[in-house]
């Protein structure tokens, strides 16, 4: 049995058997770790995989499972001896300032500058529920590219904001297409096969240098800036679902 949706879900959650397959993201607010354990555990096929779910809601998870492809002193905050720590690393490599980013907001709502990390702590003295949160240094200088790859299909353009650092779109920014090189398309390939991402938008952050890291990554984004409209990218998403699914 092939499921199709959260809906469809809920309503034969409970005769599901080892060999059906799920589609979709699931939609259950506050339960949906407990559901993508309950069928792993169960052997229920999932496409988008439970680990590309998890990932696409978590900046914090993204953190630490794509440490390697993230700019250098890209750290997760679980508490406050770990923000503790990394003024001990941050002072001694004199990185400042830095940004953070808050666990499952997106379009840049999450994402602040600090003069210091030290002025980061003070804050955070007052604030625990903010944690897990990541940190890292922040860029001055650098192009913003979002690529978004679904099967074959392949198209990246630049975001640019010259009045403010976030450089989404809807933050006011503005887009033009870019063409990425082999070694790029390579990377994207590298990060969605590591976190199992059946298709993505990619949020990559090239320096002067040339170097490339990854930013964020999402199994949904916005579309504005890109060639392919909205209804038609969501349709590729569901045939390569579909595809997954019967040769699974």
């Amino acid at each position: 049995m092939i499921v199709r949706g959260s809906r469809e879900l809920k309503e034969v959650y409970q005769d599901l058997r080892s060999e059906d397959i799920f589609l979709g993201t699931l939609a259950y607010k506050h339960m949906k770790h407990s559901v993508l354990i309950d069928l792993l555990e169960r052997g229920i096929s999932c496409f988008p995989s439970p680990l590309s779910q998890v990932l696409n809601n978590s900046k914090a998870a993204q953190a630490l499972i794509f440490k390697k492809w993230m700019l250098p002193h890209t750290f997760v905050i679980a508490r406050r001896s770990d923000l503790i720590n990394m003024i001990n690393i941050y002072n001694r490599l004199k990185i400042a300032p830095v940004i953070t980013k808050e666990d499952h907001l997106h379009c840049g709502h999450g994402v602040r500058k600090w003069d210091t990390i030290e002025v980061l702590y003070s804050f955070m003295a007052l604030s625990e529920s903010s944690y897990p949160f990541v940190v890292q240094p922040f860029l001055d200088d650098f192009i913003d590219v979002r690529v978004i790859i679904v099967g074959d299909y392949m198209e990246a353009y630049v975001r640019n904001n010259p009045n403010n650092f976030r450089m989404n779109i809807s933050m006011g920014g503005e887009s033009y297409p870019y063409d990425p090189d082999e070694n790029i398309e390579k990377f994207c390939h590298a990060a969605m096969e590591r976190g199992k991402f059946p298709y993505a938008h990619l949020d990559i952050k090239i320096t002067d240098d040339g170097k490339y890291y990854l930013s964020e990554i999402a199994l949904n984004g916005g579309t504005k800036g890109a060639k392919i409209d909205r209804k038609e990218l969501v349709q590729k998403k569901q045939d390569l679902l579909e595809s997954l699914a019967n040769t699974s």
